[in-house]
């Protein structure tokens, strides 16, 4: 999605934060402690805050523990700190990511320290969405041009005098702020902080059958309990976002991608051939994700259940 950060259900490493300061020396070539090198049974997960992310990481180290005997460690890091800490061997592997070109040119092309693990199998859209019982009522409202209109019914005490576009962290990948100016927009980008202060805000919004516009993204179990309807921008075409200044177009549908330490790639054996087989559906990552955010299981309580559940789809995604 380009994108975002989520529910935080998994294990915090604060110390990999230090990798993106400036003027820190080079440290790609570093091996990590806990990659899975030839022999080794451990292996080191990146786990994004989205809970759509925690049901990748879940279901990959259910089965990478269970079925193929591995140790997996989860560290939870912003998405492109991540690509950093996979690049020095920090991590192993990231699962899902929604594009970011610079890293790809520097880590896979530049460096050759990232391999590409291959489609995800999702495909992820971020988009401006309002929910349908306000639609319904304001059928115009779905057309950009028309967002101006709106904006004193979506002000609130956060926005100011401006209409509120409510958006999750600040780290997420978003275009908002240039898309509010570029489209000349009477409206303010109000970030929550987080996907679940986010969800709880949406929620509360839904509850008093209030309008709100909100940055949002699909695929996410969200839209099974509040439904909501896309905003039309300006059609994206390629290009059309490659200047974050001058962004005034839809934000792209992009097919999730994984990544894999080049490290870990080439000397990873069983796990990391396992995790280039991982690849499912949007419907499925949803099935955990909703048992995670709304059922409130554990992510491995969720991943246990979708596992016996799911045998002929797991199955063959374990090396051969």
């Amino acid at each position: 999605m380009a994108s975002r950060t989520r529910i935080t259900a998994l294990a915090a490493a604060v110390g990999l934060m230090a990798v993106t300061g400036c003027g820190a020396a080079d440290m790609t070539r570093q091996a990590s402690p806990y990659a899975a090198a030839e022999g080794a049974k451990t292996v080191t997960l990146s786990v994004q805050s989205w809970v759509g992310a925690q049901a990748n990481v879940a279901v990959a180290q259910y089965l990478l523990e269970h079925e193929l005997g591995y140790r997996v460690d989860t560290v939870q890091i912003d998405e492109v700190p991540a690509w950093d800490a996979l690049s020095q061997g920090r991590v192993d592997a990231i699962l899902e990511d929604w594009g970011h070109p610079e890293q790809e040119d520097r880590y896979v092309a530049d460096k050759r320290t990232i391999a590409p693990g291959g489609d995800l199998g999702v495909t992820g859209h971020i988009g401006w969405f309002v929910p349908t019982y306000f639609a319904k009522a304001h059928p115009d409202v779905t057309d950009w041009k028309n967002l101006n209109k709106y904006a004193d019914q979506l002000r609130t005490a956060e926005s100011g005098g401006k209409g509120q576009l409510l958006d999750g962290s600040p780290s997420y990948v978003t275009n908002d702020k240039a898309l509010v100016e570029n489209l000349d927009l009477d409206y303010q980008v109000v970030f929550a902080g987080s996907e679940a202060a986010q969800i709880t805000q949406i929620k509360q919004f839904a509850k008093e059958k209030k309008p709100f516009l909100t940055y949002w993204y699909k695929p996410q179990w969200l839209f099974e309990k509040v439904p909501m309807t896309e905003v039309k921008l300006p059609a994206y075409k390629e290009g059309c976002d490659a200047d974050p200044k001058k962004v005034a177009c839809a934000y792209p549908h992009t097919p999730l991608q994984k990544f894999l330490n080049a490290r870990f790639a080439d000397k990873g054996g069983k796990a990391a051939e396992f995790l280039r087989n991982f690849r499912w559906t949007t419907e499925q990552q949803n099935d955990v994700a909703l048992m995670i955010a709304d059922q409130k299981l554990s992510p491995q309580a969720a991943a246990e259940k979708w596992v016996k559940e799911n045998e002929p789809t797991w199955r063959a995604w374990l090396p051969k």
